[in-house]
């Protein structure tokens, strides 16, 4: 139970600062933010009323008053999930633009991480349980020619070959222009064949890490002494790899992948620009090309809050799966 209070303890303080850090940086920046942005705003010919600027000055926590009135005013609205009006999107406001983008982030982004996961982990058991063999340096010459490619330049040949010159997919967008977002199967067929070439990319320049990772912590497990009693006693090999090395040596695997699924909802800025794909990432880009102060702060406290909160289930877990962290508990 002090385990679990100095977890909740950690995750409320942490949260407090990423908050209050939020709310600092762009008041540290050179000028004003509001002035900022209400200057974004008549460069694209946008008509600013006195009620705009006091509607964007309430969403930025408030431009009269000093810095604690303004934090204030900016906690409330936060707790209350008030982010404003997204200077980028003047029709809708930043919570309904980060709903929309979120699912398609979610799908492309969460499902290439487990994936890339999935595959990285089982090559890397292959090619630790193989060590010296010609399979384990196969797997690791891939991983290494791989993890060389940039995910915008992959994603960029990828474009090149599949979009532009063979026209197989897609090359922009998360679907057909003239489609409605629905569940219907025809819009998700349409949208999964857009999404093929940004998963492709993700998938292929993320693979290489779970690849070197599990290997390396394959190859530190197999020199245990409990590998060496199951193989005198005759175990299959198979049973040991899986049941002995691998379960043991995937517990650092476990905490990056944690993180990794943390990360999956501020999206991939660079691959979802190139790609046009309307995520979490995409509109991130957006709003730092329009210094749309509103929609960033509202972006990166979601990105925040889905770290941390990734972090304490996967804290949580290690209860789980790490025996020493369960007698810590226990004790």
């Amino acid at each position: 139970m002090r385990y679990v209070t100095r977890k909740v303890v950690l995750f409320v303080l942490t949260f407090w600062a990423a908050l209050t850090l939020n709310f600092a940086l762009p008041r540290l920046m050179p000028g004003s933010p509001l002035d900022a942005a209400l200057g974004n705003l008549q460069a694209n010919g946008v008509q600013v009323t006195n009620a705009m600027r006091d509607a964007m000055a309430a969403q930025l926590g408030g431009a009269e008053g000093n810095w604690l009135s303004q934090y204030f005013s900016y906690l409330g609205n936060t707790l209350r999930l008030n982010f404003g009006t997204s200077f980028s999107f003047p029709t809708q406001t930043v919570s309904h633009t980060i709903l929309q983008a979120l699912p398609w982030t979610v799908c492309l982004v969460g499902v290439t991480t487990i994936i890339a996961f999935v595959l990285g982990t089982l090559l890397g058991v292959y090619a630790g349980w193989r060590r010296g063999t010609a399979a384990d340096s196969t797997v690791t010459l891939g991983a290494t020619l791989f993890s060389a490619f940039p995910p915008f330049w992959f994603g960029m040949l990828l474009l090149y070959v599949f979009a532009f010159k063979f026209q197989i997919f897609a090359s922009q967008g998360g679907y057909s222009p003239g489609l409605t977002p629905n569940l219907s199967l025809s819009f998700l067929s349409d949208a999964v064949q857009h999404s093929i070439l940004p998963a492709v990319t993700l998938t292929v320049t993320s693979l290489s890490g779970w690849v070197f990772g599990m290997r390396n912590n394959m190859i530190n497990t197999l020199g245990e002494d409990y590998v060496t009693f199951a193989e005198a006693n005759g175990l299959r090999s198979r049973t040991i790899a899986l049941l002995y090395a691998a379960r043991n040596a995937m517990l650092p695997n476990i905490t990056a992948f944690g993180l990794s699924l943390g990360a999956v909802v501020g999206g991939s800025v660079l691959v979802e620009g190139i790609f046009g794909y309307p995520g979490l990432g995409n509109l991130l880009y957006i709003a730092v090309l329009n210094h749309d102060y509103p929609l960033m702060q509202a972006l990166f406290l979601v990105i925040t809050v889905s770290m941390l909160v990734t972090i304490f289930v996967v804290d949580l877990l290690y209860v789980r799966f790490d025996p020493r962290v369960r007698r810590e508990v226990i004790a």
